[in-house]
């Protein structure tokens, strides 16, 4: 036995390289990582391929050890070199990501010390850090002292975080879903009726209600949708307004749905995974007003605070339901002192194996000072307000409605052939291309072309290019 376990011990030391043996890996990885940011501005924003990615097929997992070349070379050519470049600041399509570098730092620090960041015992310092992550995101958005709110992987995880806060704050039990109404905008992101899925509650009735010419929820028609609920003996539960829709980067009226969500008793669910950002911002305070008055909310740093991927927020202005909702109790776990002032991210979601992924936006923050995120975030608004100025300016085009945040949805009107068709192909292609990368979307049946300008790394030169772009392509299939 002892001479067997000397031997595994000799074999899994492997997994533990020392100091010598670190160096030329950490050496690749800063060139691979170096190169990657200094080809940046020139690389594409998206790279078309046949079967993109599927090479790796020809480089299986093995059984003894590659040469970490060769692994950075897989990576290069069938990993970053395929797909969108979420680091690229002509990636304008969707809701783009970004990838600041004290972000990606703060990801390999937590990796390295792998600290515990779900139980307070267990990692008070990751603990303590997130809590004041979550502090500081909800003085921004005007929440009050006091409120709570959990880090997760992303805007859905966070949304299935606030459904089910919501549903134990209305103190609902399986039998009422049937009678429980959920109240959204027919723009609204389709992850809130995914959460409720996910929680079981897929019998709760879904209103979609109308928009306007803004494509904004209609107070009136939510209060006509609510009043018919009640006439029909149902339950008006939960309104989930959203700031900032995907398609236009909408805002709904936040402080009209405030007024009924309090008139009625419903839980306000703000989606503001894309917009809530901009409540840091002294441009993009005005059209968020009411934001504070929701009872729990959803803001992505991941998108509008510059983070690497896999970061969503979820802030919720009462404890008790978001605890009662989540916490749980093990014979193996310690129990917390009872005058312990800090709260365990184990107490608010799901989540329990989790790791300190508040180092991602805390780092940043810490070495930029949210001065510079502030300054960012009004640059995105100038922007969008600037495409949408020179696009009114281009002859055949239809500009679309005024950007209330970031995100312009337009489109080109050919003087010959369907307008649709032409605008598909025009956004095949410049995604062929790649050097620029757009989306698209329909509204009032019609296909529109999407601009998108959040990614840290757009600024006026990368939104310029897009544009010149877009006019000599759509000239050219003309």
């Amino acid at each position: 036995m002892l001479e067997r376990l000397k031997d595994l011990e000799a074999q899994s030391r492997k997994l533990d390289p020392g100091a010598g043996e670190r160096a030329p890996l950490w050496e690749a990885a800063r060139q691979y990582g170096e190169g990657f940011l200094q080809a940046l501005p020139e690389s594409p924003a998206f790279v078309l391929k046949d079967r993109p990615g599927a090479g790796l097929a020809g480089f299986p997992i093995p059984e003894a050890e590659r040469p970490f070349s060769q692994v950075l070379e897989a990576l290069a050519e069938h990993v970053d070199g395929v797909g969108a470049n979420g680091a690229s600041g002509r990636h304008l399509a969707f809701i783009p990501p970004s990838s600041l570098f004290a972000g990606a730092l703060g990801d390999l620090l937590a990796a390295i010390t792998n600290r515990y960041a779900a139980y307070f015992f267990a990692g008070p310092g990751a603990v303590r850090m997130e809590n004041q992550v979550i502090s500081w995101l909800a003085r921004e958005v005007g929440l009050p002292e006091g409120s709570s709110g959990n880090l997760a992987a992303g805007g859905s995880m966070a949304h299935l975080v606030g459904v089910c806060t919501a549903r134990e704050a209305a103190g609902l039990k399986a039998a009422d879903y049937p009678r429980a109404c959920v109240y959204l905008s027919d723009q609204a992101h389709h992850c809130i009726v995914k959460a409720l899925r996910v929680a079981g509650m897929d019998e709760a009735p879904v209103r979609s209600i109308p928009t306007d010419a803004d494509f904004r929820l209609r107070p009136e028609a939510l209060e006509a949708a609510i009043q018919e609920d009640l006439r029909a003996g149902l339950r008006p539960w939960l309104l989930v307004p959203t700031a900032g829709t995907t398609n236009t980067g909408a805002v709904d009226p936040l402080e009209a749905c405030a007024d009924l969500a309090q008139r009625h008793g419903l839980w306000m669910h703000t989606d503001g995974a894309y917009g809530a950002s901009f409540a840091l911002a002294e441009s993009g305070r005005t059209a968020l007003r009411g934001l504070e008055r929701s009872d729990s909310l959803v803001l992505d740093p991941h998108k509008g605070l510059f983070t690497p991927l896999g970061l969503g927020v979820v802030l919720v202005r009462h404890l008790d339901p978001l605890r009662k909702a989540h916490a749980f109790r093990a014979d193996y776990l310690p129990s917390p002192p009872e005058d312990l002032e800090e709260l365990s991210p184990s107490e608010t979601t799901l989540e329990f194996s989790k790791h300190a992924r508040a180092l991602r936006l805390w780092l940043p923050l810490q070495l930029h000072g949210a001065a510079a995120f502030r300054a960012a975030l009004d640059e995105k608004l100038l922007l969008a307000r600037y495409a949408h100025a020179r696009l009114r300016e281009m002859p055949g085009v239809d500009p679309g409605p005024e950007p209330q945040l970031s995100v312009l949805a337009f489109r080109f009107l050919p003087s010959a052939g369907e307008a649709d068709a032409f605008n598909q192909a025009l956004l095949q292609q410049l995604t062929a291309e790649g050097r620029i990368f757009l989306s698209g979307t329909r509204l009032n049946g019609a296909f529109y072309l999407r601009m998108a300008i959040l990614a840290a790394r757009t600024h006026r030169e990368q939104v310029d290019e897009a544009l010149e772009r877009l006019q000599t392509a759509a000239a050219e299939l003309a």
